[in-house]
């Protein structure tokens, strides 16, 4: 699987680098913000935006790819019942997604992406630490209400925290999609080695690095707004 997954990665970095510059913007987008600004691989924020995204769509992609399997081979649950538990996780994920504006509203950006980060990484340290049934299935539901806003809003982010919106928003939305892609084979690589929930470690120092950098998700203030659009 992490060969297939590396390279499905191939096709999509050629696919992206036959794309013509300017596509898919306005033929007065040039008149209108000017230079693009520095390069992505230079652009420091939005390095770190995808860092978040990163460690979030990871954390979402494990837990889609085997957390069942986590919850029969690491707890020792039945098949049907780890199928069950995972469903508490969709559960999780539905209501972050269904509240989550109601929170973007009241707090900013920053204080929801790491409050999410935090709670993921106390639900998949739970489960990686406490052997119990019960607290398994609180953990998964904890789990999924930290991973749910992580995608979202590294793409809202990414679309306004700096120039030429529409490369921003394709490096982090790429970033993101490779992490669904390689991290669940990377976790079975490492799972076959060392188990699963050792495995999970790697996410949770995902989850957490994330947590400690969502600041990078701020909005710019209305100056710097306002600099942006007229520049």
């Amino acid at each position: 699987m992490l060969l297939a997954a590396l390279v499905g990665i191939a096709p999509i970095y050629i696919a992206i680098q036959a794309i013509p510059d300017g596509t898919g913007k306005n033929a007065a987008d040039g008149t209108q913000h000017g230079e693009k600004g520095v390069p992505f691989y230079r652009d420091i924020q939005l390095l770190l935006i995808g860092v978040v995204v990163l460690a979030m769509a990871f954390a979402e992609g494990s837990a889609n790819d085997w957390l069942p399997l986590l919850m029969v081979d690491g707890h020792g649950f039945s098949p049907t019942s780890g199928s069950l538990i995972y469903a508490g996780f969709t559960l999780g994920m539905t209501v972050g997604r269904f509240t989550g504006g109601w929170f973007i509203d009241r707090y900013s950006r920053v204080a929801v992406v790491r409050a999410s980060a935090l709670m993921g990484a106390l639900g998949i340290g739970l489960i990686i630490f406490i052997d119990s049934a019960w607290v398994a299935g609180v953990s998964v539901v904890l789990w999924g209400l930290g991973a749910s806003l992580g995608f979202p809003l590294t793409i809202s982010a990414a679309s306004d925290t700096g120039p030429d919106a529409p490369t921003r928003v394709s490096v982090v939305a790429t970033t993101g999609y490779l992490a669904f892609l390689v991290g669940p084979p990377l976790l079975g690589y490492l799972g076959e080695h060392y188990g699963l929930r050792s495995a999970m470690l790697v996410v949770l120092a995902l989850v957490i690095l994330a947590a400690i950098v969502a600041k990078a998700v701020a909005k710019p203030d209305t100056k710097t707004q306002t600099a942006m659009e007229n520049s």
